[in-house]
């Protein structure tokens, strides 16, 4: 795996894929849309403590929704956004042994970080 990919994927899925509790301003997960009407239009970022850069998040999103293979797609949001899943489950759904889901996970972070990287030349 790729430390920089994987913290950015961490926080990508913390910021937008977690569940919010009541302490965060109620249960609209990382839905755009649900915490605007929550606050009343009134969204001031980074409430949740987000480190990655909005447009970093976006494009991780974009990245992993629209260019991301299947296969890689499903690994990344298993890994990173199924936090009720233990390990043997997450691979079960992947539909693979566990050597070939940590390939995928990697194959998914050179793809992201190349996707990135193209984005900034």
């Amino acid at each position: 795996m790729i430390k920089r990919i994987d913290e950015m994927l961490k926080l990508w899925a913390e910021d937008l894929h977690s569940p919010m509790t009541t302490s965060f301003g109620g249960a609209s997960g990382g839905n755009m849309i649900a915490m605007l009407m929550e606050c009343k239009g009134e969204l001031i970022r980074g409430t949740r403590g987000s480190r990655v850069l909005l447009d970093e998040s976006a494009d991780i999103e974009l990245i992993v929704n629209k260019h991301l293979p299947p296969q890689l797609s499903v690994v990344v949001w298993e890994h990173y956004c199924n936090h009720e899943s233990f390990l043997s489950q997450k691979i079960t759904h992947c539909g693979c042994c566990r050597k070939t889901y940590y390939e995928r996970l990697h194959e998914a972070h050179e793809y992201i970080a190349g996707m990135l990287m193209g984005k900034a030349a």
